[in-house]
C-alpha cells in the first residue's frame, strides 16, 4: 500500500469539514476546490482574473509542498458563477499553463460558498 500524506494550507475550515488542500498517494497529487480566500481576506473581489491568478499560486504552492511543479498538472476544473466572464478565467490559467496544456474543464455553478467567489478551482498531478 502506498503510503498517503494529507497537504494542509493551516485553513481552520480543513478540519472544521474534514479535508487536506491537497493529498499526494505515489505519484498522484489531487489538490481541493481552491478559491481566493486568504485567511478571512477574500482576494479580487469583483475581478474574476485576480482571483483565478490568486488561486493558481495558492495551488502552485500546494503542489510544492508535495514535489512537485505546475509542469506535473495533468488536468484542471474551473468552476465559475458567470461563465460569460471565461475570458478573464482563461487568461490567468493561460500564464500558468499555455506551453503545459493539462486536459482542462470550466463550467459554469450557480453559487460558490459565498457569494463574492467567482471561481473555484481543482487540479490533478502527476509527479513523473
Amino acid at each position: 500500500m502506498q503510503k498517503r500524506v494529507n497537504i494542509s494550507s493551516g485553513a481552520i475550515w480543513e478540519d472544521l469539514v474534514g479535508y487536506s488542500r491537497a493529498v499526494q498517494i505515489g505519484n498522484i497529487i489531487e489538490v481541493s476546490g481552491t478559491t481566493s480566500v486568504d485567511g478571512d481576506m477574500l482576494i479580487g473581489k469583483d475581478d474574476l482574473y485576480a482571483q483565478t491568478k490568486f488561486i493558481l499560486l495558492k495551488v502552485e504552492k500546494a503542489l510544492h509542498e508535495a514535489g512537485a511543479q505546475m509542469t506535473d498538472v495533468v488536468r484542471t476544473r474551473m468552476y465559475v458563477t458567470d461563465i460569460s466572464k471565461w475570458e478573464e478565467a482563461g487568461k490567468a490559467h493561460a500564464e500558468f499553463f499555455r506551453d503545459i496544456k493539462p486536459a482542462t474543464t470550466m463550467v459554469e455553478v450557480s453559487r460558490l460558498i459565498h457569494p463574492d467567489l467567482l471561481i473555484e478551482i481543482e487540479v490533478s498531478a502527476l509527479i513523473q
